[in-house]
């Protein structure tokens, strides 16, 4: 076979328990798997029908055999990875690919791909695949060899982003390639990625042709509000209604199957008992249709059984190279006057607009899409993906990414699919297009029970704010203030900064809305003199010009239009609220035009764009914009623009940064790190012990205090007298967790005799507890110089992967539970984050008479606490408690560390 598809990050070192799918050049789809020995007998005929212009190099060494191919269970030697697709009604193998080792971190690399399946993208995406299993395994390059004349898989190598090296060699070109792309590789592998996606998702967006399967006579019927949406919103397509019971529905007549129908189908929208899907979904294959909506449920959110039934489906669809939304969804909309595409039987159909949403709720869904008609929000899209058992957020943030109808991102979440995937997605399209989001479960009643630190601070929902902070993502609280952030993205320019004029003519709003500001983090400050004398030559004498600026009650049209316009244009607002508390209709009727006059004189007068927001109390008051050139969204009280206008500038200064990168970090032993968490032996807890937790921080750089474990009372001497006194002599156990409970702790021990007294007094007090089987030796350290106490730790979150956490030690984590978390792999950005979010932080930077501390030491050490957790998975929780801080220049010191790891068990 010829040596060369896309894993993300994501992808799992190990065997996949089910086959994952893969999006090709064309949009189509496959499944891919590792191989069994029951593969044998299909690859050994898929192989024997290349032929012998199929360009492929041989992949095993003649003596070896074919068995050894299909044996996947060992990734550390070898992986092979069958790409399949229905031919016949059947699961049929259509592509190979396989490396296996030929030195300490090198593998030979072979794909072949079927002569009918070639130019669609199955060999590159394979090979990224392949990639990625080889990483977790300790390689670092493939080797592979093609024949000169093969210019399509030469073509491949240099598309991959992974070529290091190319050699002639007579008859064929050697190959050498990084299993780890650099940033242009990766870059590659994200554009392939998005390009794929979108085409992909496009034929749900933009179908030439729907036919609707399942749709009945009855109006109740889901399937006839499908077929009424479509035709009454007026789809810009032909509509096929598919129904062997019926020759006739809503006035269309029917067509037994898909493939009856004389147009090409794009989209199928299927409403039918759930044990007749799998016949529709071959049906629709037989017919050439791209994409299927599946609104029938009865799958995965009923349980185990409908889970089977779920991953069936999902592989069936696959399988054919289609695209499906649900099942058990409401369907889809796309609102372009191209378009007006209603497959949903929701009876709402929303106002145009540059919003698109995804709702994993369908029944929220239909009081979503009349919450947004009532603001009239205009929608560009609408997506119920249900139990999204293949299109999910990660492949709709892809398409709108793209899509130029589209401004602003609403997501409301119950769960994750691949967070892994999710987080570089939401980042990069979160530099081009704000993405809200709404995550509901939010209590502690999924916390693990913990053994750790970190672990028993890491509640359920950490994990989801931590990773909504690093990827820029909005967070809000509440349905109604994501579609009031909405409102606001999608009409007003983002605030180049955090300094805020309020405008009113009630002075307590003002004060509400003030206080708001400031709790929120952004700033009401004075204006300066020279805009307060402008502001005064105007208003009433009785008027406050400092901010926020009170026009009193006697203020009308003409005063809201000149102040609007003043503050606007000066370089010491960055945005405005504006407050009116009308005594009648008959008052705002007459202030909103002057109002709307004046803010739009300030934005042509002013340096940059602002945004301005309102807020219309009593009489006249509406939850909707005020409609002028650029709409402005209006609130109903000045809180919830003050909270609106922070989440906004919160997310301008996140897309202010520089692009986060995960650093490269010196003297990492990756490979050592890996064979430790691999080998060491656990026990029965989990826990390592203190001489693998030693090695395995040592690898990747961690401030390990000198000295070392000793098993006996000289070696501990000897030891000591190696570090210098005083020390410090700690008992070591992998079972035992709290160790001053045993007497297991002394410190400032002054000489040897000191040491042999402290290693008796631990060994004495575990005899009488009846724990001597407990005892793993003694750690012997030197005294730590004193500095900041701290805490930095890990804890597996089950959906999430490492969950990293920082904080100070002693009583702060402890009682206070002041502790920052970020998901892994840290960037730099995330570390220095992490140290300033903490309440705590002023104490870094010294305080009452205490030196500051190394904090470029402290982001080291998260940066490497990062680095390890991602190259061991097999690490569940991690806690060094406590780290301490010295000064700028003297590092940071690890005085107690614990590790856990997966056991067998």
């Amino acid at each position: 076979m010829t040596g060369v598809s896309t894993p993300t990050a994501s992808t799992s070192p190990h065997a996949l328990p089910h086959p994952e799918g893969l999006v090709l050049r064309d949009g189509s789809t496959a499944n891919v798997r590792p191989t069994t020995p029951a593969d044998r007998e299909e690859i050994e005929a898929f192989l024997g029908n290349l032929g012998p212009d199929s360009g492929r190099v041989p992949v095993v060494d003649e003596a070896e055999d074919l068995a050894v191919i299909c044996d996947s269970s060992n990734p550390r030697q070898r992986m092979t990875l069958v790409v399949t697709r229905r031919v016949e009604d059947a699961s049929t193998i259509v592509a190979v690919g396989t490396y296996a080792r030929r030195g300490a971190d090198t593998a030979a690399i072979s794909i072949v791909v079927g002569q009918a399946w070639r130019g669609i993208g199955i060999a590159l995406r394979l090979l990224e695949k392949l990639a990625v299993l080889a990483a977790h395994n300790d390689f670092r390059c493939f080797h592979t060899e093609a024949r000169k004349d093969d210019h399509a898989i030469l073509e491949t190598f240099r598309r991959s982003g992974m070529l290091a090296q190319v050699e002639d060699a007579g008859d064929v070109i050697r190959l050498d390639l990084t299993v780890v792309p650099d940033d242009a590789g990766r870059a590659l592998v994200e554009m392939r990625d998005r390009l794929y996606t979108t085409t992909s998702i496009r034929p749900f967006f933009r179908p030439r042709a729907v036919a609707v399967v399942g749709a009945g006579r009855d109006p109740k019927n889901l399937g006839h509000r499908v077929l009424d949406a479509l035709v009454s919103n007026r789809f810009a397509g032909p509509v096929y209604v598919i129904n062997p019971n019926a020759p006739v529905v809503g006035s269309f007549p029917t067509h037994e199957r898909i493939a009856d129908v004389p147009d090409r189908i794009d989209l199928a929208i299927i409403v039918v008992p759930k044990h007749v899907v799998p016949a529709v979904i071959e049906d629709a294959a037989d017919a050439g249709v791209r994409a299927v909506v599946v609104i029938t449920a009865g799958f995965a959110e009923t349980g185990a059984e409908g889970a089977a039934r779920q991953q069936e489906l999902v592989t069936q669809v696959r399988g054919h190279g289609m695209r499906m939304v649900g099942p058990n969804c409401m369907g889809l909309i796309d609102s372009s006057p191209a378009v007006r595409l209603a497959a949903t039987f929701a009876p709402i159909y929303p106002p145009h607009g540059s919003v698109a949403m995804l709702s994993q709720s369908g029944a929220l869904g239909v009081a979503i899409l009349q919450f947004a008609k009532d603001l009239d929000l205009g929608l560009s899209s609408f997506v119920s993906v249900g139990n999204k058992a293949d299109v999910a957020a990660n492949d709709l943030l892809q398409y709108w990414e793209e899509d130029p109808e589209t401004d602003v991102i609403l997501l409301y979440l119950e769960s994750f699919g691949d967070p892994r995937r999710f987080a570089p997605i939401a980042r990069r399209v979160g530099r081009r297009k704000p993405v809200i989001a709404v995550k509901s479960g939010r209590s502690g009643a999924g916390q693990r029970a913990a053994g750790s630190h970190t672990a028993s601070l890491a509640g359920s929902d950490v994990a989801v704010e931590a990773l909504f902070r690093q990827t820029g993502m909005l967070r809000a609280e509440t349905l109604e203030e994501m579609f009031h952030i909405a409102l606001t993205l999608s009409s007003q320019p983002l605030p180049a900064g955090g300094r805020v004029a309020v405008l009113t003519n009630a002075g307590g709003p003002g004060i509400l809305v003030a206080d708001a500001l400031e709790q929120n983090g952004l700033a009401v400050e004075p204006l300066p003199a020279a805009l307060q004398d402008t502001l005064r030559s105007f208003l009433p004498e009785e008027a406050t010009v400092t901010n926020p600026v009170d026009m009193i009650a006697s203020a009308g049209a003409a005063e809201y239009r000149r102040a609007a316009e003043h503050l606007l244009a000066s370089p010491d607002v960055d945005a405005l609220i504006v407050i009116d508390v009308p005594l009648d209709e008959d008052q705002w009727s007459a202030i909103e035009p002057e109002l709307n006059a004046g803010i739009e004189a300030g934005r042509k007068a002013a340096d940059r764009p602002k945004p301005v927001l309102a807020c219309v109390m009593g009489a006249g008051g509406r939850a909707r914009p005020v409609h002028l050139e650029g709409d402005i969204p209006c609130f109903p009280f000045p809180e919830a623009a003050a909270r609106v206008l922070a989440r906004v500038t919160e997310y301008a200064r996140w897309r202010a940064q520089p692009e986060p990168e995960v650093p490269e970090l010196e003297d990492v032993d990756v490979r050592a790190a890996r064979a430790i968490g691999r080998e060491a032996d656990p026990g029965s807890t989990g826990w390592l012990s203190a001489a693998d937790t030693r090695a395995l921080l040592t690898a990747v750089g961690l401030p390990v205090l000198p000295g070392g474990v000793a098993r006996d009372v000289q070696a501990a001497r000897q030891l000591a007298d190696r570090v210098g006194y005083p020390v410090a002599v700690k008992l070591a156990s992998q079972a035992i967790v709290h160790k001053t409970e045993m007497n297991g702790v002394h410190l400032d021990v002054p000489d040897g005799d000191g040491v042999e007294a402290a290693y008796a007094a631990i060994h004495e007090r575990l005899a009488i507890e009846g724990r001597l089987d407990a005892f793993d030796g003694v750690l012997v350290q030197p005294m730590v110089p004193k500095g900041a106490e701290l805490l930095v730790g890990v804890s597996e979150d089950p959906v999430f992967g490492p969950l990293v956490a920082f904080g100070l030690g002693g009583i702060h984590v402890e009682i206070l539970q002041d502790v920052a978390f970020r998901v892994a792999p840290l960037t730099r950005q995330d570390a220095e984050a992490m140290v300033r979010g903490i309440r705590g932080a002023r104490l870094l930077d010294g305080y009452r008479g205490h030196p500051p501390a190394d904090v470029d030491a402290i982001h080291d050490v998260l940066l490497r606490v990062s680095r390890l957790v991602e190259e061991v998975p097999e690490i569940t929780e991690l806690d060094l408690n406590p780290l301490i801080a010295g000064a700028p220049g003297e590092g940071c010191h690890i005085v107690d560390a614990r590790i856990r790891v997966r056991t067998s068990s």
